[in-house]
Formats: structure tokens, sequence, C-alpha cells
């Protein structure tokens, strides 16, 4: 039996922690006894409190832990009065963590890289005797904090969501046999990536012609994610396809244009200078993306350099061509020619015309779909992520070298 903790330090239940979620709930525990301490503090936002979506799984035993405060968008002096309000609690609780770790006989910890997560797991690792995993959901950057490129540096072992992301790990360092590459995976146990029976709903709802031929994007608005580039691209490609829609979901990121104001409103005015702002529709924040998703025609996000996207297999799962950048994970998911179309970062003129490729070959979106749903369907499950994370745990317990990735 292998016996695994979980860290979950942050309050909010991120997409990172959805993917940990799905493998505290789909590891075999005929195999694997699962642990999780879990932040007890409620978020900003309540609806996106991380303990009791872990609660809820079942056979997961949840350790409700104090890690210290946030500091994340904090100032120098934020930080240090929160450091000296509530930072000396951390060191005690980490020993009572650790107790915990040594009487239930856990072999690994298993952390995000986000700071705490990365930092504090390799820490117990060092203190307890157990394995130290930093599962790497971004790629390595400079802007890192110092300890998580310390917990990197001293942890057993990495895993990246996609060879991309393990690639970026050992450019930085990292020696090649302790990093592992585990492709996230959707969790079609849930039922909600079913295709849905009609999309006339969710025209309706928005005003749009049963006869449009509707492009969406759903992420938060952040420069990245490629939101300016495909307004260009649809504008370019709207004189040959007058009937199209594109549809924006997602929240404005406060992140997404430090010191510059709404994201928002930036493309808001680039619609307007365009002369398209009628052909665009901005839903703000949803809850029920697959419902909105399976309204589109096409999924189009040319972000660039993402980690792996998960957006693009629930798009996929839900029979959507996509379009996009031969950037970052996203080749390693999206057939190019397939079950979509790529190219390279910041073409327009070769965006407008996959967009317009797909926009006039209705067979074309329906076989493309097509292939991308079946792949998801035994590529991307959650059986499969779990038994490749299950063998990486059994070759860093037993101390075999990762299979080596090789860099191009």
């Amino acid at each position: 039996m292998t016996r695994v903790l979980f860290l979950q330090s942050q309050t909010y239940f991120g997409a990172d922690s959805a993917i940990h979620a799905q493998l505290m709930r789909h590891l075999d525990r005929e195999q694997v006894e699962v642990h999780v301490a879990c932040n007890l503090q409620e978020d900003a936002c309540p609806k996106m409190t991380a303990l009791p979506r872990l609660q809820a799984i079942p056979n997961l035993t949840v350790r409700p832990t104090y890690f210290g405060p946030t500091v994340f968008q904090c100032s120098f002096w934020q930080r240090l009065g929160r450091a000296l309000r509530e930072g000396p609690q951390v060191p005690l609780e980490l020993l009572r963590l650790a107790a915990y770790i040594k009487r239930n006989q856990i072999q690994v910890i298993h952390g995000t890289e986000k700071p705490r997560d990365a930092f504090y797991g390799v820490l117990l690792g060092k203190l307890t005797g157990a394995k130290s995993i930093v599962h790497m959901h971004v790629r390595y950057a400079h802007w890192l904090s110092p300890a998580v490129k310390w917990a990197l540096k001293n942890a057993d072992a990495v895993v990246g969501v996609s060879e991309f992301v393990s690639r970026t790990v050992i450019e930085a360092g990292v020696p090649a046999e302790r990093v592992h590459t585990v492709v996230n995976a959707l969790d079609l146990t849930e039922g909600q990536w079913d295709v849905p029976a009609s999309a006339a709903t969710v025209r309706a709802e928005f005003g749009i012609p049963d006869d449009a031929l509707l492009v969406g994007v759903c992420s938060r608005l952040f420069r990245w994610k490629g939101h300016v580039e495909l307004i260009d691209a649809v504008a370019k490609v709207l004189p040959q396809l007058p009937h199209l829609r594109l549809m924006i979901v997602g929240d404005d990121d406060s992140r997404a244009n430090p010191g510059g104001g709404s994201f928002r409103s930036e493309l808001e005015a680039q619609l307007a200078r365009l002369g398209i702002a009628d052909k665009v529709i901005f839903t703000g924040f949803r809850q029920d993306i697959p419902r909105l998703m399976g309204a589109f025609d096409i999924f189009a996000m040319p972000s660039y350099e993402e980690p792996l996207g998960m957006v693009y297999l629930e798009a996929m799962a839900l029979g959507k061509p996509v379009v996009g950048y031969t950037s970052g994970g996203v080749p390693e998911v999206v057939q190019n020619g397939v079950s979509g179309f790529l190219t390279e970062p910041y073409d327009i003129a070769a965006l407008a015309r996959s967009l317009q490729k797909l926009g006039e070959d209705a067979n074309l979106r329906r076989q493309m779909g097509e292939a991308g749903q079946a792949w998801v369907q035994q590529e991307a499950t959650s059986p499969k992520m779990c038994a490749t994370m299950l063998s990486v745990y059994r070759r860093v317990i037993s101390g075999l070298k990762a299979h080596v990735l090789a860099l191009s």
C-alpha cells in the first residue's frame, strides 16, 4: 500500500486544486491510501473555498491545517505585518503535521508549485523521511519565488503537467532523472462534459441568431491567453463570415494589465477601433462553462506558452474543433489538422485562415470535433492519469530515476 499526503495550502480551489482533487478521488484505494492537509480557512470567495470541496471526496482522510498567512499580491509592509501577527503559529503546526506524517507512515508528500505547498512539502519530507514531490502546473520562469526555486532543487521529484513544462524545469537545472511528466486529464465521470442536446437556450440568452457561427474562448481575461490576437483574427475573417459571433467567457484578471486598468476595457476599446463591437459578447464570470461551451461551433484560444490547457481538453470532450498556437503544451493534446488547427504564435493571418476554413465547412468542424472527443476519451482520462502518477510514486519511493526526457 502506497500512502500519500497531498498539500492544499491555498484557501482557493483553483485549476491545479481540481487536478489534485481528481487524483485524490480516483487513485485506486486498493493500492493507495490518500490523505490531504488542507487549509482550514475560508477563501475570500466562499464558494471557491477548498476545504468543503475536498471533504466531499469519498475515502479521503482530510486534515484541516493552518498554513499561515497568504502574502500573494501584498506589499512588503503587509507581508511583514502578517508574518508578525500570524507567522509564529506555523512552525508548531508544521511539527504537528510532521508527527501526523510519521504516525500515518506517509511515504509521499505531494504539493503544487504554490510557495507554501512546495517549500513546506520539501521541508516536511526532510523532517520525516517521506519523499517530496512538487507538481508543476506552470512553466519554470524567473518570477517563481525563491522558496519555490529552492524546493524544486531539493525535492525528491518534480512532476510536469506536460513535456513542455518538464523541459523548462530541466533547462532550469533540475536533474532530468528527477523530472517526470504526467499529463492532466479530464474527469469524464462527472457527466458535465457530455455533449449538450441543444445550444438553443444559450443562444437565446445572449441574443445570438440560430444561424450564426459562434466562436468562443473561455479563460480569465489575461494578456497571454490571446484575446487581442483572436479579436484581430476575427476582424480579418468577418468579411468572409459576416454571420460570425465571438463569445468571450471570463472575468477581468487584476494581474492581466498591471498598472494599466481593466483588461476588458482595453479589449472593448480594440473592438471599437475595429468597428466590430456588435459581433462580440462578453459574458463575465460564469459557473456554467460546459453549457456555454456546448453552444460553440469553434473553440479558439491562441494562448502563448500555455502549460497544457485543460480548457482545450474540455472543448474537445464536448466535440468542438480547436484553434490555437503551436506553443507550450498545446500540441501535446491538440493534433494539428486532426482535432483542430494550430498556427505559429502571433501569426494573425494564419489564425484567421484557420477560423475561415472551419467556419466555411460544417463537415470539417464535425470531423475534427469527433476526432478530439475520441482522443480525450482514450488518452486524457482520470484512470490513465492516476495510473501514471502511481507509477511515479513507486519509482520515487524505490529511488528509481525518471525516464529521462530528451531536450530538443
